[in-house]
């Protein structure tokens, strides 16, 4: 069963990864995937700062409905790299969950957590100083719990972002945790967000 659902997961996943990237192959690839890394651009590492608030939902991509007290806050290290020779980034993850009080039958508080993960994020398109792209990783939380019922967790990404300079640029993300059914527990957690992110 648990090889069953980690297949059908990572089915889902690919189907979702190709209807991403296949639209920016058709279009010109000076106008959506330009041969400069559309995350980093001429530079070789990248820190950004994140914060997000937290919903209380358990789908991949949730609808910004039902905000509850839970937060999050992410350091990220990233270096360029490629997937399938689409322009990318490889990242170290940590982030701190914040829960402050009990809401919609939920002690968010018990969720104050450190995570540590690695992430790959592609690059979906560029268009002048706007940017898209799209995230999945893997790491571990300091301790599983009543939301996510295993210290295995899996990262889903989706990001937004606008170039100010060469050097910073802003983005905004979706983000979802869960331990993609390899516990019992499995409701996740989903953030909406803001970070910034600086190449050196």
């Amino acid at each position: 069963m648990f090889f069953y659902d980690i297949m059908h997961l990572m089915k889902k996943f690919c189907i979702l990864l190709l209807l991403c990237i296949l639209p920016g192959q058709v279009l010109a690839r000076d106008y959506v995937l330009p041969d400069k890394n559309p995350f980093m651009g001429t530079y070789q590492e990248q820190i950004a700062f994140g914060i997000g608030q937290g919903f209380d939902t358990g789908i991949l991509l949730p609808p910004p409905v039902k905000p509850v007290p839970f937060y999050i806050g992410t350091f990220q290290y990233s270096q360029p790299t490629s997937f399938f020779r689409v322009p990318a980034r490889r990242s170290l993850n940590v982030s701190m969950t914040l829960g402050l009080h009990e809401s919609r039958g939920w002690e968010w508080q018990k969720f104050s957590i450190p995570l540590a993960y690695i992430t790959e994020d592609i690059a979906l398109f560029r268009y002048k100083r706007l940017y898209a792209g799209l995230g999945a990783g893997a790491g571990l939380q300091a301790e599983e719990n009543a939301r996510i019922g295993s210290k295995l967790v899996f990262q889903f990404k989706v990001m937004f972002g606008y170039n100010l300079n060469k050097q910073w640029a802003l983005e905004l993300f979706i983000q979802h945790f869960s331990n993609a059914n390899t516990a019992e527990e499995n409701n996740s957690y989903a953030f909406y967000g803001l970070g910034a992110t600086y190449n050196f």
